[in-house]
């Protein structure tokens, strides 16, 4: 899916080129459009599924999409993004490019503010974005700061310099200056990710971990938190000092954290929800004709995958990683066990990604008879055989659609390879985060849904430095492609390139596009099902009279 990029405005000054969010241009809205004659009803509380309890609320520390979900709502960086998923302008109102594109100086908004009235400064974004880097917090996203280009960030994080060298510098309260190692074209882009918000220096130094509890908590998006109960609960009330407020429609937000989705289905049917995040595949087909106006579907930047431990033995041998990759045949996920529109693959990259071109992969120019042969060879030439069996666990985190996939790849396995016992590992989110992170597995579900609206969002998080990267891969020609990539005029070739190493060496292993499937009830609008990065903003949602 195509997304715009952002419309410029090209000065006349020789040494810049500035962006306004003002003055004529022709933005897209930012919150809820409500259309001329919808009535809207008295109750404008919105409750939604997220699908576990998030691991952090904490900006730079959060990892995975349920916590996204929720962080999303309560904070806002510089830039943010509208219902259909183009990156527009948040915090910030205005913002100039110098001539070598290099330094970004952004102007923020006289009327952002925070949940206590304080004013949003540049000193928030210069705090959270040392912090992002600092090794002390630890952040599973350090390494995206050092993606989006900022000077020094690689530095930083591995200790040989200090973060207030970090290229984010505070000319003055409104004014934020960001200086590039590199240029980046898709920079802007990358400003809307939830590791660039801001947080409240005071409020985070104040209460420390204790910093994202309701009672503690200080945010600068449409919405505050003011109930977690763990495991059960969380809410969230309008932000009456968001500097966009007037045009927020959603008075009161709860979260769900519902892993089961059969159980969310039951809670969605029962008219406890609105909006659910996902659906089990067992209903879905059933779902489209019973219920067709509220059963959302869409392609998304995302891929579903397995990650091999390379540092644990034997899949720090390519043909293992290879055997196992190539027996599993995922037609047979897609189609007969999943049936929503998911596309088997072999590739990291999915086809919507703006821009980018996926080259020919050996592998699916093969029939699964053919694969299943060539990876009973490779097993056979790394030495697996009776006296030298493979056994392996696959780890997984709790979700009916994760089980019946890793229920399905282990009976391939024992079909299709000799000498190969799996055990799986089920556990739920927050443990299967951290053993993942840790490298506490041999062989892991693994889910990534993209950042931003370009290739690298993908082929990034198995560059060597990648937070992500949780089966430590490591290819230096790899990461000198994504270099490559990133200061070229046409980096498509260098992203073929990347995919071409995946497929060779094989450090993960593909197993489909995702596609977005929600239930939405009927009364809620807003909803553009169009989104390729999922990022569902409840500031453009409203909820009408039934």
């Amino acid at each position: 899916m195509k997304l715009n990029t952002i419309p410029k405005l090209i000065a006349t000054a020789i040494t810049t080129v500035v962006i306004t969010a003002g003055a004529g241009l022709s933005f897209p809205s930012i919150a809820a459009e409500v259309p001329a004659g919808v009535e809207l009803a008295k109750n404008q509380t919105l409750i939604r599924g997220i699908g576990a309890e998030p691991g952090s609320l904490d900006p730079q520390k959060v990892a995975g999409s349920p916590g996204g979900y929720v962080v999303r709502d309560l904070f806002e960086g510089l830039m943010t993004e509208d219902r259909y998923g183009k990156v527009i302008p948040g915090q910030a109102e205005s913002w100039t490019v110098s001539k070598d594109k290099l330094v970004y100086t952004f102007k923020l908004r006289d009327s952002a503010k925070w949940s206590n009235g304080d004013p949003v400064t540049t000193y928030d974004f210069v705090f959270a974005f040392r912090r992002a880097v600092d090794p002390k917090l630890a952040s599973n996203y350090a390494w995206y700061i050092e993606l989006m280009g900022v000077k020094n960030a690689s530095k930083v994080i591995k200790g040989e310099a200090k973060p207030f060298e970090l290229g984010v510098k505070a000319i003055d309260p409104k004014t934020l200056e960001i200086t590039l190692a590199k240029p980046l074209p898709y920079f802007i882009k990358t400003l809307a990710h939830y590791t660039t918000y801001p947080v409240h220096q005071k409020t985070v130094e104040k209460f420390g971990e204790k910093w994202t509890q309701p009672e503690n908590i200080v945010t600068n998006g449409p919405y505050k938190l003011t109930k977690w109960i763990v495991n059960e609960r969380m809410e969230s009330v309008r932000n009456k000092y968001y500097w966009n407020n007037n045009k927020t429609v959603i008075e009161h937000v709860a979260y769900l954290p519902i892993e089961s989705s059969n159980s969310e289905l039951n809670r969605y049917k029962a008219g406890e929800m609105h909006l659910t995040h996902t659906i089990p595949e067992d209903h879905f087909k059933v779902l489209q004709k019973t219920i067709p106006d509220e059963v959302k579907v869409h392609g998304m930047i995302s891929t579903y995958f397995y990650v091999f431990n390379t540092k644990k033995k034997p899949f720090d041998d390519v043909r293992v990683r290879k055997a196992l990759a190539l027996a599993v045949d995922r037609s047979i996920i897609t189609d007969k066990l999943l049936g929503m529109g998911q596309i088997p693959t072999f590739s990291l990259t999915p086809p919507y990604v703006d821009g980018f071109k996926a080259p020919e992969n050996p592998y699916n120019k093969m029939t699964q008879a053919e694969r299943v042969r060539e990876a009973q060879k490779l097993l056979t030439e790394a030495g697996i055989n009776k006296d030298n069996p493979l056994k392996f666990e696959v780890l997984y985190n709790t979700l009916e659609s994760h089980k019946k996939i890793a229920l399905a790849a282990a009976s391939m396995w024992k079909k299709n390879l000799k000498h190969v016992t799996v055990e799986l590992v089920n556990q739920e989110w927050k443990t299967y985060l951290e053993n993942k992170r840790l490298g506490n597995f041999t062989v892991a579900r693994y889910g990534w849904i993209g950042d931003y609206n370009e290739a690298s969002t993908m082929l990034s998080i198995l560059g060597t430095s990648s937070g992500m990267n949780d089966g430590k891969y490591s290819n230096p020609e790899y990461d000198k492609l994504l270099d490559m990539a990133s200061i070229a005029k046409d980096p498509n070739k260098y992203y073929q390139q990347a995919e071409a190493i995946i497929a060779r060496d094989m450090p993960i292993m593909p197993i489909y596009f995702y596609v977005s499937h929600v239930l939405l009830k009927q009364n809620v609008g807003g909803y553009a099902n169009a989104n390729p990065l999922e990022n569902i903003y409840s500031k453009n949602l409203y909820i009408t009279k039934k």
